[in-house]
């Protein structure tokens, strides 16, 4: 019998196929990914006829000062509340088809616009734009 031990030989790792295959999946990954730009949009924008513009029905002007004073068609009203507001805008006999401008001062509180936004929706007028001015034009102190 033979008692003798044999040294036993320790396995042996070898990482260069390993890095073969690697770098091979990796070149494949490269190649078979496209890439695509989620970040643009496509839009359409309208275009517009200068010759031949569009005839509003009436339009009613509603002025909003840095104190939150409000006015109608230039004319001071008293109004604070969105019912008031409403009431002094259905006063004016506009039809639904009527736009609704808005002209509020740099300095004006935000929630006064959203009131007569509101009270606009109340007197049944939906068609609001808000008027700015340029750059250009703007008062310098």
């Amino acid at each position: 019998m033979n008692f003798q031990s044999h040294p036993r030989e320790e396995p042996e790792i070898n990482l260069i196929p390993f890095i073969d295959v690697l770098l091979v999946i990796l070149i494949f990954l490269m190649l078979s990914t496209t890439y695509s730009k989620f970040t643009e949009l496509q839009i359409n924008l309208p275009v517009a006829d200068v010759d031949t513009q569009q005839q509003h029905p009436k339009e009613v002007v509603v002025g909003i000062t840095a104190e939150g004073q409000f006015s109608i068609d230039k004319q001071p009203i008293s109004a604070k509340t969105v019912p008031e507001l409403a009431a002094a805008l259905q006063a004016t006999k506009a039809d639904t088809d009527a736009v609704l401008i808005i002209v509020a001062d740099a300095a004006t509180r935000h929630q006064a616009v959203v009131s007569v936004m509101e009270a606009s929706r109340s007197a049944g007028l939906s068609r609001i734009t808000f008027t700015s001015q340029s750059t250009g034009q703007a008062a310098t102190p």
